[in-house]
């Protein structure tokens, strides 16, 4: 019974050290990706948010430069990989991954203009998000909303699909333009630490 009892409490013990261990290296990793690695990390969720406006811009291309139909226009990746767009996996990814990005690095966002408008993109990143999660659920689930034919989320009711997520995209990219010329930019403000991203940042000190 002792030795049992032991070995509950150094399971009980390691369990609770890794999730200390994992608490602290998270916190040390945003600490880092909205201070010294913030540019870095800006331009690398930059690179994934112009590859996910690459796939829609070459779906619309496919659909109405090229005549193809709808369901075949599945971008570069669902070209090759169909499965990844017939699963809806692709394009709930991309979102989670804009969500998270946009989320994870907000705190770098130091200054009123910048932060508000990457608040902005957020909360509707939030939205579009819902929207795919709406989609992947379906597909999971395999029962569609109102009996249609295929997953269909809340505003495709009344805007096709393809142009709909265009115009997700736009909505939100262009509140995030704007918070990173804000934050490339800052207007002079007191007492604000300016960040690595900020071009006029060898005239000041780096965060």
């Amino acid at each position: 019974m002792q030795e049992c009892a032991g070995r509950a409490y150094i399971t009980r013990v390691g369990v609770g050290g890794q999730i200390l261990y994992f608490n602290i290296g998270m916190r040390s990793f945003l600490e880092r990706i909205n201070g010294p690695q913030h540019e870095t990390a800006l331009r690398v969720f930059t690179v994934i948010v112009l590859a996910h406006w690459a796939e829609h811009l070459l779906q619309a291309y496919q659909i109405y430069g090229l005549g193809w139909r709808v369901p075949e226009a599945r971008g570069a990746l669902g070209y090759f990989f169909p499965a990844l767009v017939s699963s809806e996996l692709l394009h709930y990814g991309y979102a989670l991954v804009m969500l998270a990005g946009l989320w994870i690095l907000r705190p770098g966002f130091t200054g009123v203009d910048d932060r508000r408008w990457w608040t902005i993109a957020l909360s509707i990143q939030f939205f579009h998000h819902f929207e795919h999660l709406l989609l992947q659920s379906q597909y999971l689930l395999g029962h569609n909303l109102f009996d249609r034919p295929v997953p269909t989320s809340l505003l495709q009711l009344w805007v096709p699909r393809v142009e709909l997520h265009l115009f997700y995209n736009t909505i939100v990219f262009i509140p995030m333009v704007v918070a990173m010329y804000f934050h490339m930019f800052p207007p002079a403000e007191p007492a604000r630490p300016t960040c690595t991203c900020a071009w006029h940042r060898r005239l000041s000190p780096a965060v």
